[in-house]
């Protein structure tokens, strides 16, 4: 992953974050979602030491990654959601895998013992990435939504933590 660093995703990286985030969605296999929302929504559902972007030696984003709580009850607390989308001129140079590093090391040190995603199955570098970095499939919920008006499964992925006990 030579010229991209890993760094704490902050407001200044808003406009390029959500534009990768616009452009994953355009792309249709990423997400249920038709818009990426506005930073002040996006801000407040992701957990503020569990999000990352790549940049390039210029600052430019290059991907990001982003970890929301599952639920408020106490039970769950170890458990987080993320997101991660990597700009479409960046993808096949490492960036996914050292978001979803830094992502599993902020969590792991934070005693996060398990971390979720859900990835609609046509995206198969995205689950490719995710199995190189320790995420197992536990199930496929099917036709579980319907997206541009068609029914989608969507493969539900985790991982535990080997450290958390």
């Amino acid at each position: 992953m030579t010229g991209v660093r890993i760094e704490a995703l902050l407001p200044e990286h808003a406009e390029q974050v959500l534009g990768i985030y616009q452009s994953g969605i355009d792309e249709g296999n990423a997400t249920f979602e038709t818009k990426a929302p506005e930073w002040a929504a996006f801000d407040k559902t992701k957990l503020p030491g569990h999000r990352f972007v790549a940049l390039d030696d210029d600052g430019r984003v290059l991907g990001w990654v982003a970890a929301s709580a599952v639920s408020d009850r106490c039970a769950y607390a170890g458990v987080v959601e993320h997101s991660i989308y990597v700009h479409p001129e960046a993808r096949g140079r490492g960036v996914a895998r050292g978001l979803l590093d830094a992502l599993i090391a902020s969590t792991e040190t934070a005693g996060i013992w398990t971390i979720q995603s859900g990835v609609f199955p046509e995206n198969t570098a995205s689950l490719a990435v995710h199995a190189r970095a320790g995420f197992r499939v536990i199930g496929t919920r099917e036709r579980i939504g319907r997206h541009h008006g068609a029914w989608r499964d969507v493969v539900l992925l985790e991982r535990r933590s080997p450290l958390i006990d």
